[in-house]
Order: structure tokens, then C-alpha cells, then sequence
């Protein structure tokens, strides 16, 4: 072939390539084409998680309820001076703040502060919830004409915190928190105890509750000359097992405690021995009326604790701070003894929390649990039941035609027998309806072809050992649930 004519063809398919490739690309931009992602520190949930995490909420929830506590939700977002202010200057770093709408730049009027919070305060109103507590507070005052109380209410809904993601800690999780306000008899706490108990036991997560009181920390504040650093060393003994007590240490120090004072709280954070002879230590140490009265309660939560026989293990430590500055009382948290991990259930007394609203005199007490973390304890220690699995129980081959119907009708008096079930859309081949059933986990298939649809029967096959019955539907229905 001559190469004038060769060059011809060659340009002529040079053309169809361009004017293919320009149709295809004319609906898929590249430059367009941005990568899926999530933003660090959340998370997406496919359906077995989700199965499994409402198996805790639902284990949860059924504990909340029988211990007389009723369900409420609040928003997503919260007022900023809702927020601000009410989980210490630590905490307010963590509030996710919300840009107000419109030209949020021209309507913060003067010019933007050069300090980024105050800064941040001029264009933003709103902020996303950092727990389920202050907002909680906050719905209590706003409705309290409406409310009976005491008032118990529980609360399972997600919160944000702009946290470094890492290991066990998220920028979005959900709390399940259970909550009483209105009493300030130590039977709330006794009852949140016996919860913690139930749940964990329900769950067969093996856990510990250690428990203190923020008064007990008032006391020993005033006890080494240091009363008025009592927010400081909350927050850092809070950090004891984080940092070590070096750095506990060290921050006391830069936060302007005395080297006498901190010589003065080693002991007590260092103090061994059975919990009673560290009740009688303390006697000695607290001189003041609030740490006597919180050893006081302390000592009384115990006795109850004794008297109930839990099945629970709960242990003293006089290093448990909680670092949120509202607690004033008895303070909980509960780790896992079989997975290193942070706490997942943390909580305590609050008296004022209301007060910063306006309603005073209005004590509550509650606890948190946050099920995150309680998925990852369950699914690294291999916990979850067969039964957190809501699975499809039975596959409905579809043959098409007069058999499709009648395994509809099948499939619907299975379903009202309470039985997972479903049915192949589509009347395809044997193989590939079996493969869908075998990579969906679905333990049992049912066959119905003209066979099966003269005779009025199911012909059903477990996945697991191949077996095949002829049954009626009643007797299929019996095998299924057996």
C-alpha cells in the first residue's frame, strides 16, 4: 500500500480515536474527579456494623428503661453560650464551631479579633454539641414547667470533638447517657452503679468502675495549701494515667502550684493499701467539711455497693479526676480489663449545671456510655452473638412466572412468622442466586418450582450442610426458627 494512502487511513483513525475519546470524557472531566473521603477521626458503617452497634444500643436501652428512664433528644447544634465556657478552657478548644450563613465576614461588623477564639466568636453562633450533658441542662431549664421530677431521662445521639483522631478516640461517636436531675439522694448513684453492672453483664464485657469524689479532690486542694487550684489539679491528675506522674507533676508546677504543695499531694497519689485504710488516711488528711463529706458519700455508695452483692468490680482511686468542671460529687469511670483502651463509661454528680441557666437548686447526677469504643472492645474480644446478626434468614430462589407468585405468598407468611426473608429480584441462573445467598451468610435457601407449587410445599436447603427438605410450611417455618 503506497504511503500517501496509508497516512490517509492512519489520520482518518486518528480522528475517530479524538472524537471517541472527546464523547467520553465529555461526561467525566478528570480535572473534575475528586476522590472520595471522609474527614479524619469519623467513621462510615456498612451493615454489619450497624447491626452490631444496635445490638449495644438496644442492650442499652432496654437497661435505661427498666431502671424507670424515659428517652428525649436535642439538636445537633447547640448556641455557642449554650456550649462555652462549661467543660473548662481544654474542653471549649474541642467545641466544632459553626460559620454563620450569608457573608458571615460583613456581618461581624468591626474588624475580625486577632485572637482566633475571639475571632471565631464574631462570625460563629452555633456549635456542634461536645457531650449530651450540657445540652441536657439546658432542656431541663427550657422545659422544666413540662417536667416532673425528679426527672430521669436517657439519651443515645452522636457528639462532636475536635480532638487529634488516634486509637479509641474519634471526632464523632455517640453517647449513650442516662441521666436523673432533681435529687440529690445517693440512691441515683447507687442505681447508675447497678446499671453500669447490668449492662457489662449483658454485653460480657469484664470491667472495672473506679470511683471517687470531687469533693474528696476539693479537700485535698485545701488539705496542701492549693484550694484555689483545685480546676488545675483536677485536669492534670485527670492525665495521671495518660503522662505519668512526672508530668502531672510538671504541669501543677507550670500552672503555678508550689513545690510544698505538690511535695504534699505525692502521698495521696501514691497511697496503697485496702480501701478502708485508705478511708481512714484520709480522715486524717481532709480536715475540711467538704472532704469529710465526701468521704462521707463515698463511704456510704460502698456499703450499698457491699450490701447488693454486684457482680461489678468497684475500686477506690483517689486519682480519678473526671477533668469537666461541672461534677462537684461522686465521679465514675469504667474501663475494660481485657483491651487496652480509654475509658468507655465516665460520669458523676453535677450541682450547679442548671444554675448557669438560671434554675438553681436543681442537683442531677448521670452517666455516659460511648459506644464506640464499646464496639471496639466487643469486636476485638470477638463478643458479639450469633443473634447480632440480622441477617437475611431464608432466600427465596426466584424461578419466575406462577412460581414467583407463589413464593411470594410463601415468603410473606414466613415473614409474619417473624422470619428474615427475602426474594432474588430476579429470575436468573440457579448459580448466581445460590452465590448471592452464600456471600450474604444466609443459612438457608428456599426452592419453589412447579413441583413444590402443585404439591403446596417448600423445598428449603441449608447453606451449611447442604441437606435438602421437602416441608410444608409450617414445618419450614418450625426448621427456620429452630
Amino acid at each position: 500500500m503506497p504511503d500517501a494512502i496509508l497516512n490517509i487511513y492512519v489520520a482518518r483513525f486518528s480522528i475517530q480515536i479524538c472524537k471517541f475519546a472527546a464523547r467520553f470524557f465529555e461526561f467525566r472531566p478528570m480535572a473534575n474527579i475528586t476522590k472520595p473521603s471522609i474527614p479524619k477521626g469519623t467513621r462510615d458503617f456498612g451493615a454489619l456494623e450497624m447491626v452490631r452497634r444496635n445490638y449495644i444500643f438496644d442492650t442499652v436501652r432496654q437497661v435505661f428503661q427498666r431502671y424507670g428512664f424515659l428517652p428525649i433528644e436535642t439538636p445537633a447544634m447547640e448556641n455557642l453560650s449554650t456550649l462555652l465556657g462549661k467543660y473548662g478552657d481544654e474542653g471549649d478548644k474541642l467545641l466544632f464551631k459553626i460559620l454563620n450563613s450569608g457573608d458571615f465576614i460583613s456581618s461581624a461588623g468591626a474588624p475580625l479579633n486577632a485572637n482566633a477564639d475571639k475571632a471565631a466568636l464574631q462570625i460563629c453562633e452555633k456549635g456542634l454539641r461536645y457531650d449530651l450533658t450540657v445540652p441536657f441542662a439546658r432542656y431541663v431549664v427550657q422545659h422544666q414547667a413540662e417536667l416532673t421530677f425528679p426527672f430521669k431521662r436517657y439519651q443515645i445521639q452522636p457528639v462532636w470533638r475536635a480532638d487529634r483522631p488516634q486509637k479509641g478516640r474519634y471526632r464523632e461517636f455517640y453517647q449513650c447517657d442516662v441521666d436523673v436531675v432533681g435529687s440529690n439522694s445517693l440512691i441515683n448513684e447507687v442505681e447508675l452503679i447497678q446499671i453500669v453492672d447490668e449492662v457489662y453483664r449483658k454485653l460480657n464485657i469484664n470491667v472495672t468502675l473506679k470511683l471517687n469524689n470531687r469533693k474528696v479532690l476539693a479537700g485535698i486542694a485545701e488539705a496542701i495549701g492549693a484550694a484555689e487550684h483545685i480546676v488545675d489539679i483536677t485536669v492534670a491528675i485527670d492525665k495521671l494515667d495518660k503522662i505519668g506522674l512526672d508530668n502531672v507533676n510538671a504541669e501543677l508546677q507550670e500552672k503555678g502550684l508550689s513545690a510544698d504543695a505538690i511535695e504534699k499531694l505525692q502521698p495521696i497519689l501514691k497511697m496503697n493499701g485496702t480501701r478502708q485504710e485508705k478511708f481512714e488516711t484520709l480522715r486524717n488528711i481532709l480536715t475540711s467539711e467538704t472532704g469529710q463529706k465526701g468521704i462521707d458519700e463515698l463511704q456510704t455508695l460502698f456499703a450499698y455497693i457491699d450490701a447488693l452483692n454486684l457482680s461489678l468490680n468497684v475500686e477506690l482511686d483517689l486519682t480519678l479526676a473526671r477533668g469537666l468542671n461541672y461534677y462537684t460529687g461522686a465521679i465514675f469511670e469504667v474501663k475494660a480489663n481485657d483491651v487496652e483502651i480509654g475509658s468507655i463509661t465516665g460520669g458523676g454528680r453535677y450541682d450547679n449545671l442548671t444554675g448557669i441557666f438560671g434554675l438553681d437548686n436543681m442537683s442531677g447526677v448521670g452517666i455516659s456510655f460511648g459506644a464506640d469504643r464499646i464496639y471496639d472492645v466487643m469486636t476485638q474480644l470477638n463478643l458479639f452473638p450469633d443473634n447480632a446478626v440480622a441477617r437475611t434468614q431464608v432466600l427465596f430462589v426466584n424461578f419466575g412466572g406462577e412460581d414467583e407468585l407463589y413464593s411470594m405468598k410463601a415468603m410473606s407468611q414466613i415473614r409474619a412468622a417473624g422470619i428474615n426473608a427475602e426474594i432474588f429480584p430476579d429470575a436468573t441462573k440457579m448459580k448466581k442466586q445460590m452465590g448471592y445467598a452464600d456471600k450474604k451468610n444466609i443459612p438457608f435457601v428456599a426452592l419453589c418450582g412447579e413441583t413444590e407449587r402443585l404439591g403446596n410445599t417448600l423445598t428449603i436447603k441449608n447453606m451449611a450442610t447442604g441437606e435438602q427438605q421437602s416441608l410444608s410450611l409450617a414445618d419450614a417455618i418450625a426448621l427456620v426458627k429452630a
